[in-house]
């Protein structure tokens, strides 16, 4: 048993103690804190106390098959015996993942942008199917979901919209998403049926509090306008639209959605705080990161993540190679097979790289990408 894990398994313990005591309830915030620590530890001791008893089923059956002198009970114990390894086998390295220090990004809530790219109309109906399936998984998660800002066609589809999406863990399981996605199918503009490829770009950011990323007043642009799209109440009545510029960076987030100036100008300054606080630990990721490329990415939105192909039901992960030929489901919001995988590669990567270089890694923060 290494040290971190004895530290663990010792903070468990104290951890075990401190919720039964009733003044804890008292802090909400600490409560809070110790559960959410204790909930992600107590993973990490039933997982251990798994393998302690497995190891000692395989010792006693050991000594069972060598003293056995049945040759039919002798054959039976050796079968049991190599269920009882691979059982041993797969919660060992259940514990390794467990064991990789969590991402503190993990537990943010996100800001995901997603843009038509090549494909015109059709593209633009394919932002609209991807927010369907993203809002549908959030559904079935029980995140909370609010959009900021939306550029809508005629025809049903969206050329830009920017939401926000909150709850346990929301980062850790939607973080891969950033990327280039393919779509293959039959527009429902196409008359003679012939297959197209459009393209659209997703981008993932961890939410920032106010305390995390100082924008000074003075670093800031802001204008005001008529909102602008296809109709609806109060586009073009009102100076209702706000867009801000920091200037630093050159960053500028546009929002219309709300008929309020001012709630447009704080649903854009939380855009905006996401934008830079992403720009900053993309920075901090890539010096971590040098020396090494990690197979899951680090959500460059320039690299072509993912292609789905209509006509043959299939999705492909191109990161991962992982092909599911179920996408009529995945764009439903059935995609926890799909995440799961890029979670699971994302820890793999990181537990390999931390083993060639005797560290024990610092999450799955330190991805970086590649083709």
């Amino acid at each position: 048993m290494n040290e971190r894990l004895i530290s663990l398994l010792k903070r468990y313990d104290e951890l075990t103690l401190l919720i039964q005591d009733p003044a804890l309830v008292k802090d909400q915030n600490r409560y809070k804190s110790v559960m959410k620590e204790h909930s992600h530890l107590s993973d990490i001791a039933e997982t251990q106390k798994a393998i302690e008893d497995l190891e000692k089923q395989v010792g006693d059956t050991k000594v069972l098959v060598q003293e056995e002198k049945d040759a039919e009970m002798k054959e039976l114990a050796k079968e049991e015996l190599k269920e009882l390894e691979a059982k041993l086998a797969a919660e060992s390295e259940k514990l390794k993942l467990l064991l990789i220090p969590k991402d503190p990004l993990d537990e943010k809530n996100i800001i995901m942008e997603i843009r038509a790219g090549t494909g015109g109309e059709e593209a633009a109906l394919f932002v609209a199917d991807l927010f369907r399936m993203y809002s549908r998984f959030a559904e079935t998660k029980g995140w909370k979901f609010e959009i900021m800002n939306s550029n809508d066609t005629e025809l049903g589809g969206i050329k830009e919209i920017v939401f926000s999406i909150s709850g346990n863990n929301v980062y850790e399981n939607l973080r891969y998403e950033s990327g280039v996605h393919r779509v293959q199918r039959v527009p429902a503009t196409e008359a003679s049926g012939r297959i197209h490829t459009s393209a659209v770009t997703v981008a993932v950011l961890p939410e920032a509090e106010e305390t995390e990323i100082d924008i000074k007043q003075e670093d800031l642009r802001i204008d005001v306008m008529r909102a602008g799209g296809p109709g609806g109440q109060c586009v073009n009545t009102t100076d209702s639209a706000v867009r801000i510029t920091h200037l630093p960076t050159g960053c500028t987030v546009h929002c219309q959605d709300e008929k309020s100036q001012i709630k447009n100008k704080a649903k854009a300054m939380r855009i905006l705080r996401a934008r830079i606080y992403e720009l900053e630990e993309s920075k901090a990721a890539a010096e971590r990161a040098e020396a090494r490329k990690s197979q899951v990415g680090s959500g460059d939105r320039s690299q072509r993540i993912r292609t789905y192909n209509f006509p043959q039901n299939r999705l492909t992960d191109h990161r991962i190679n992982l092909t599911l030929y179920k996408l009529e489901l995945i764009m439903q919001g059935d995609t926890a097979e799909l995440f799961d995988a890029l979670k699971l590669s994302a820890k793999e990567e990181l537990l390999q790289s931390s083993a060639s270089t005797g560290g024990t890694g610092s999450g799955a923060s330190d991805n970086d990408d590649a083709d």
